[in-house]
């Protein structure tokens, strides 16, 4: 079992790296700047557990960038940790089922708290917002089921 968990949580780093391509990718393409949505989590984290970001107000607000940046590398790890353990205890689904449960388990993982923090509200995303969010969560999904596979099979 723990052998398993390892390798999801390395799949799930794996993937979290694609995640992070393809939302560069798309920020050259399209000019767009960096979503706010990580920063503003940790923003309102600190607001409700009164726990304060230190520095003055250049640092406090890399040290904000920096936690929003490895909340998304623990979502990441976090969901391939939960595939492998899923592995382990025999679920065997094929690719595509897999990807897209791990897709889906990347976006609730990350817009669950946003939302109930009250940074974010899917139900008022657009179309584009919703591909802006789901492409680079499918390329986290594959890349972490393929590279959790690649392992396995050795």
């Amino acid at each position: 079992m723990i052998g398993s968990i390892l390798r999801g949580a390395a799949a799930g780093a794996a993937g979290t790296t694609a995640l992070n391509a393809a939302t560069y990718l798309d920020m050259v393409l399209r000019g767009r700047p960096a979503s706010s949505t990580p920063k503003q989590t940790v923003e309102k984290l600190t607001e409700k557990t009164g726990v304060e970001v230190p520095g003055d107000d250049k640092q406090r607000g890399n040290r904000v960038s920096g936690l929003g940046a490895l909340m998304g590398m623990t979502t990441g790890v976090t969901v391939g940790a939960c595939y492998g353990a899923l592995r382990a205890l025999g679920w065997t689904p094929g690719l595509p089922v897999a990807g897209l449960f791990t897709t889906a388990s990347a976006i609730a993982g990350s817009a669950a708290p946003m939302t109930a923090l009250g940074v974010t509200d899917p139900r008022t995303w657009s179309t584009t917002d919703w591909l802006s969010d789901v492409v680079p969560h499918l390329a986290y999904g594959l890349t972490t089921v393929a590279t959790y596979r690649a392992m396995d099979s050795r």
